[in-house]
């Protein structure tokens, strides 16, 4: 803990005053580095914050922006890529994956629809042979191995965390469809057009607003070995298989590949913007992205269990819709539970909640160690609804 608080800057509407007294407490008792936390309701900016320092040493403030790998808060953007090539009849959710990505119906496959791809439910969370982040970087080695390879269990029957397969898998249906990666996909049709500071990736001449990512405290890290030390080899296969962290992320090779599950980069204010597409039914900034229909589809429950990989690091069932995760009874993302959001190994956060009309974007450098409801995320989301 710390009883030094660094300077806030941005604004923040006075009814949202517990957000900024939540944000400074992160940093004076939850041991932040450097942060910032945007909300949006019903598509206006009401807090727009940030604070504290972009690299360890404490050399480069944090500034208004100051881009972040993001982790898996990036499976949000992606998921909408799907949704959008949806939403325009080019790609139909209970098709068999197969009919877009002939090779993927090996090993008994053919029936994997491309819901069970959005929902994490294609038994495909991790390659089976050994996957170098080397390998990872080269994108049509993986989605070659992944289209060969056989699920770890039966498709379409429970959820298993695809930590990194999420967004080949995905991404590589986009790509049939489209002719686009998703990278590329996302800024033609959402980014480039709404002046979202979002990449999947990070193109090299943006390197230096880029925050260093700091690992957690050896403490911290200890305690998540623990949690690894019971995980089943199709969890370890999808959080481990390759292993990838802090110095990794920092790396130009990891900001050059695309990595549509894992390596978004931006600012709070672009998360709140992706995600504010959904709270805001399809539409933000006076802009449509999806129908109506489509933004209500990604919140489509897909049945909850015991998460197959993460379960170890749950104490209760969870469910995930047509990408993102439901807040659920267990309130991840607010009391409302079919709010939806997705976070970010370490503890970044993008939230969506149509029916508040409210979306939330955090990014930070300091990971935490916990697998989902980082402290800092939950205090944020807690001080949002407590004003609402």
């Amino acid at each position: 803990m710390s009883e030094h608080v660094p300077q806030v800057h941005g604004h923040c509407d006075a009814r949202f005053d517990a957000v900024r007294t939540a944000f400074e407490e992160n940093f004076r008792d939850r041991d932040e580095l450097g942060a910032a936390v945007t909300v949006t309701v019903d598509g206006v900016t009401v807090a727009d914050l940030w604070a504290g320092w972009a690299d360890p040493a404490r050399t480069r403030p944090w500034e208004r922006d100051t881009l972040v790998n993001v982790w898996s808060t990036t499976k949000g953007p992606t998921a909408l890529c799907a949704h959008i090539l949806a939403d325009r009849g080019l790609l139909d959710l209970d098709a068999p994956v197969a009919a877009y990505w002939p090779e993927f119906a090996a090993a008994g496959k053919e029936n994997v629809l491309v819901r069970h791809l959005l929902s994490h439910r294609a038994g495909l969370a991790g390659l089976r042979e050994p996957h170098s982040l080397e390998q990872l970087y080269d994108w049509d080695l993986t989605t070659a191995r992944l289209a060969a390879m056989e699920p770890w269990w039966e498709p379409g029957t429970r959820s298993g965390y695809h930590a990194l397969t999420y967004g080949f898998l995905v991404g590589e249906v986009v790509r049939r469809v489209s002719g686009l990666l998703p990278g590329a996909f996302l800024e033609r049709e959402v980014t480039g057009p709404l002046g979202i500071d979002f990449t999947i990736g990070l193109p090299e001449k943006e390197a230096g607003r880029a925050a260093e990512l700091v690992h957690p405290r050896a403490a911290d890290a200890s305690e998540q070995a623990k949690v690894f030390a019971q995980l089943a080899p199709a969890a370890i296969a999808a959080l481990a298989n390759p292993a990838a962290g802090a110095a990794e992320a920092c790396t130009p090779a990891w900001r050059a590949a695309e990595i549509p599950a894992a390596n978004g980069h931006g600012t709070a204010r672009a998360v709140a913007a992706l995600y504010g597409v959904l709270a805001g039914r399809g539409s933000f900034g006076g802009r449509r992205v999806l129908s109506a229909e489509a933004a209500e589809r990604v919140r489509e429950g897909q049945g909850a269990c015991r998460d197959l990989v993460l379960g170890a690091g749950f104490p209760h069932e969870t469910e995930i819709g047509l990408g993102l995760w439901l807040s659920g009874p267990n309130g991840s993302y607010g009391p409302n539970p079919r709010a939806i959001g997705h976070e970010g190994f370490g503890g970044s956060c993008g939230l969506a909640d149509p029916d508040a009309g409210v979306s939330l974007g955090y990014v930070m450098n300091r990971m935490g160690p916990h697998i989902a409801d980082d402290p800092r995320k939950t205090a944020l989301v807690g001080a949002l609804y407590s004003v609402l």
